[in-house]
């Protein structure tokens, strides 16, 4: 039988792939009010190549203030990380007053060419474990392009809705609906989005983690 134990990998073995790895960039002081949001993300949500006052935790928190959810939203988002490095810090990265989990991480493994099976048991393993936590979760799905090769990204489309269905969690379909390929949303890298990229993703993503804070108690 095949190992579907989550594979951790070193952030040395990242460095090795030329990804870039940074750590997660210091978030301003916010006073303790309202629900506690935590993404848990690779470079998007760490911001990468952007302004700390453009990163999707704090454009996330002022989408949801816009629409009247006042709450704090962390980032636990490391760039370069895989489903896999996300599922080995999780436990530390997420505090224990989060209530609701925002679930981005999948596009390094499309990168690096992960097999989309070692993903799928990744990400079981960090919604079985915030389940355990009871905290509610929003799964990002991620779109594998059709240049990897159009069996791979069958292979690794699938897995969100799925796991989504069998944890009956939240999903939201695609990350990058909005913004998708356009450059004039995208830092030079073609990968990475920019500020106005953020902001795209920050008002669409806010009404769907809105609808599942409203499920907490």
């Amino acid at each position: 039988m095949a190992d579907t134990r989550p594979l951790l990998i070193s952030r040395r073995t990242l460095i090795g792939t030329g990804l870039a790895v940074a750590s997660v960039p210091a978030l301003p002081a916010f006073a303790a009010h309202g629900p506690v949001v935590t993404i848990l993300g690779d470079s998007i949500t760490a911001g990468y190549g952007l302004p700390q006052a453009a990163s999707l935790p704090i454009q996330l928190q002022a989408a949801l203030e816009k629409i009247g959810v006042p709450c704090l939203v962390r980032g636990a988002g490391v760039s370069g990380d895989t489903t896999a490095n996300g599922a080995g810090r999780m436990d530390f990265s997420i505090r224990a007053d989060t209530q609701v989990v925002v679930v981005e991480l999948g596009g390094n493994d499309i990168l690096q060419g992960v097999d989309p099976k070692m993903t799928r048991a990744n990400l079981d393993h960090i919604l079985t474990r915030l389940k355990e936590r009871h905290m509610n979760v929003v799964l990002c799905g991620m779109r594998a392009p059709r240049e990897i090769g159009a069996g791979y990204a069958k292979d690794f489309d699938v897995i969100y809705p799925e796991l989504a269905k069998q944890h009956g969690v939240t999903l939201y379909p695609d990350l990058l609906t909005g913004v998708g390929r356009d450059p004039a949303l995208h830092q030079a890298d073609a990968i990475h989005p920019n500020a106005q990229g953020v902001l795209i993703i920050a008002a669409k993503l806010a009404p769907v983690v809105a609808k599942e804070l409203a499920k907490r108690p």
